[in-house]
């Protein structure tokens, strides 16, 4: 019994052992630099395309289109005939222009409020203007 069991796993072990020790063959070639970043260019294109038609398909998107008097579809439609160029420029916009505002602005005005107040006396918030 355990002569068949070894012999079962001395012939696992010699097709493994050997099937490891057959030489792959491989190919490698040199790529365009023009063909990786024309292929770069289209992912990004497709990705920015989809991240603008999703930030058309918001709610609060399409209540201020409503109020501008723009119809939903026709904005869709303009941004789907968008050349590539319009896409990176309408894209590089969206990306830049503030969400809500600059928060460190408002948080080192906020600051500035509670410290100016402390100082006058008006408020307790900062131990180190406390003068007695």
């Amino acid at each position: 019994m355990k002569s068949k069991w070894m012999k079962g796993t001395a012939a696992m072990l010699i097709v493994s052992c050997t099937s490891l020790s057959v030489p792959m063959q491989a190919s490698a070639a040199v790529i365009p630099t023009d063909a990786v970043i024309a292929q770069a260019t289209v992912m990004d294109l497709s990705r920015q395309r989809t991240e603008l038609t999703t930030f058309l398909a918001r709610n609060d998107v399409q209540v201020q289109l409503v109020s501008l008097g723009v119809d939903h579809n026709q904005a869709a439609a303009r941004i789907a005939a968008l050349s590539d160029d319009e896409v990176q420029q309408l894209y590089g916009k969206m990306q830049t222009l503030p969400a809500g505002g600059d928060i460190l602005g408002t948080l080192v005005f906020i600051f500035l409020v509670l410290l100016v107040t402390d100082l006058l006396g008006l408020t307790s918030v900062f131990p180190f203007t406390h003068h007695r």
